[in-house]
């Protein structure tokens, strides 16, 4: 067994949418707020593919990557749970990665099987995989400690761009988001399956999406286990149905109510919120660009409100899981990245069965040229990009099914809401969203023809997003409901939410950083169900859920990708 494991010689320590003219005018349901008018623009409609560079700068754009040279010590709050020095160790040999290659075609197909099926041996593989990783050296790159560094590295602004070394690397909030972490769980488990000695060893996946898998799998609560981590939050341990809307505040749900909210939770978010590639990989990031440009609908729930439903609420920055630096140093977080991992695949599936026209990757040489850098089970650095994780085949995995139950969850509309906006007031963005605000917005053109809404997407864009990284952030977003506190929880017209994980970075005066991004809720399918399809108007209520948010504009786009 032991010739099967190997040993590393030692190592040193190292949117672009033309946005469509609107009227919008708000009311708060406080009276205490001043109001402002806000100026009407009579812009004409434009649509434009959201990869084109819109930057107006012609040395921006190319592939992103990045390099070890480039890789600094992040700058984290006070206090922080150590250890916290989060860039991967120096090569043994040359400072130079070498290019990927796809493995043998002869290769077993390893099998991703779900947590609450796959039965107490195989969940005993995985125990063993992790707890040989935290027996290694922290200089070893295969150790627990490194490949939880990993995920350090790549969201705290720890690596620089290539050529841009003033610019941070941040996979989150943008297209980056679901092939980033494909080729860490790759190199993650071909590790696992070289230290067991098992070639055919296959991570399992937590699939929190099915109503059988909605709990934290007991094998995680085990105290005496290389899977426990006592930084999670106790009150969540299993049976607790997880709630795919969490951040911070507990719900008062039974069971069965809980499992329905979450099935037409994923509904909304993988089907009528990911109707194009940008609005469920997230916005283009291109090399010269700054960070965080947009997510995706399925990154702001569920994959942040399970991070934050797992991680430790009573401390300010949620370790493990609940922040960016320290999420992979909890085992449940690969299992729950590679139930994210499946989803990808699901969109696909269920856009090709159900014939949805944008369920399907990039073409952009910027996004397919990209790269990333890790250790390999033989721990040689290796540089990865993204066109080499498009087939889990070719990567010799694939998932066992647990169905997909969410795609009939379609959920319903809520009878006789409000209608009145006599008490409307013009205000100015931007704005801080303190309170419940209900911006009436309205565009020049309608998309009333088939072919039209075929060829595009309806988007109401929340551009300006900025908030205090230290903290996490969410608010809702209803569609034609000003008496927004009628809808249930998983009502139709709550279209989204905007959900962030705290982002524990300091900038050179000590302060928290400010998170800036945006978030797009696409809107055909939904004015569908609201029987607002060629309306001339909509409102949109935003409500801050927790901590604080500013609001830089609120529009309707047209879209393609």
């Amino acid at each position: 067994m032991a010739s099967n494991r190997g040993a590393c010689a030692p190592h040193g320590v190292a949117t672009c949418v033309f946005l469509v003219g609107a009227v919008a005018t708000v009311v708060y349901t406080s009276s205490s707020l001043s109001t402002a008018v806000l100026a009407v623009s009579g812009l004409p409609p434009y649509i434009v593919s959201v990869t084109t560079n819109g930057s107006g700068d012609i040395n921006v754009g190319g592939p992103l990557e990045t390099s070890l040279h480039t890789c600094h010590k992040p700058k984290l709050p006070p206090n922080p749970l150590p250890p916290f020095y989060c860039c991967p160790p120096a090569p043994a040999s040359s400072s130079e990665p070498i290019n990927f290659t796809l493995p043998d075609p002869a290769e077993p197909l390893r099998v991703r099987r779900p947590v609450h099926t796959v039965g107490a041996e195989y969940m005993a593989k995985y125990e063993r995989a992790i707890a040989l990783m935290k027996a290694l050296p922290h200089t070893d790159p295969r150790s627990f400690y490194q490949m939880a560094n990993i995920h350090c590295a790549y969201c705290t602004g720890s690596y620089r761009q290539t050529g841009n070394q003033e610019l941070d690397m941040q996979i989150h909030l943008s297209w980056f988001f679901f092939p980033f972490h494909r080729a860490y769980l790759y190199f993650f488990e071909r590790i696992a399956a070289k230290l067991l000695g098992e070639p055919d060893f296959a991570l399992p996946f937590w699939s929190w999406d099915v109503p059988d898998g909605m709990r934290m799998p007991p094998e995680f609560a085990n105290s005496s286990s290389s899977l426990y981590d006592p930084v999670r939050n106790p009150t969540h341990a299993p049976p607790r149905v997880v709630d795919l809307g969490f951040v911070g505040v507990e719900s008062n749900r039974t069971d069965d109510q809980q499992i329905q909210y979450n099935l037409r939770t994923m509904y909304k978010q993988m089907i009528s919120n990911a109707a194009l590639p940008s609005l469920f990989h997230g916005q283009p990031f291109r090399a010269g660009q700054s960070d965080k440009p947009g997510p995706g609908a399925v990154e702001l729930s569920p994959h942040n409100t399970v991070h934050t439903w797992t991680g430790d609420i009573a401390l300010t920055n949620v370790e493990d899981m609940g922040t960016y630096y320290s999420a992979g140093r909890d085992p449940l977080f690969y299992p729950h990245h590679s139930n994210m991992d499946r989803l990808w695949e699901a969109w696909r599936e269920v856009g090709a069965a159900r014939g949805y026209r944008g369920h399907v990757d990039f073409t952009d040489p910027d996004w397919l040229d990209s790269s990333f850098l890790f250790y390999d089970e033989d721990c040689r650095l290796v540089r990865i990009t993204v066109r080499h994780v498009l087939d889990t085949e070719k990567l010799r995995y694939k998932f066992d099914g647990v169905g997909m139950p969410w795609v009939d969850a379609r959920p319903p509309t809520t009878p006789n809401l409000s209608k009145n906006k006599a008490l409307l007031k013009s205000v100015r963005f931007p704005l801080s969203l303190h309170n419940v605000l209900t911006v009436e917005v309205r565009w020049p053109h309608v998309l009333r023809r088939t072919q039209e809404k075929e060829a595009r997407e309806e988007v109401l864009v929340i551009q300006g997003i900025e908030a205090d990284g230290t903290e996490m952030v969410k608010f809702d977003v209803y569609m034609n409901a000003i008496e927004y506190e009628k809808v249930e929880p998983s009502g139709r017209e709550l279209a989204g939410s905007y959900v962030c994980l705290s982002h524990p970075r300091m900038d050179g005066t000590g302060k928290g950083m400010i998170v800036e991004t945006s978030m797009r809720v696409a809107l055909n399918q939904l004015l569908e169900d609201l029987d607002a399809d060629g309306d001339e108007t909509v409102t949109v209520t935003l409500v801050p859920r927790h901590g604080k948010a500013k609001i830089g504009s609120l529009r309707i786009a047209y879209m393609v990708d």
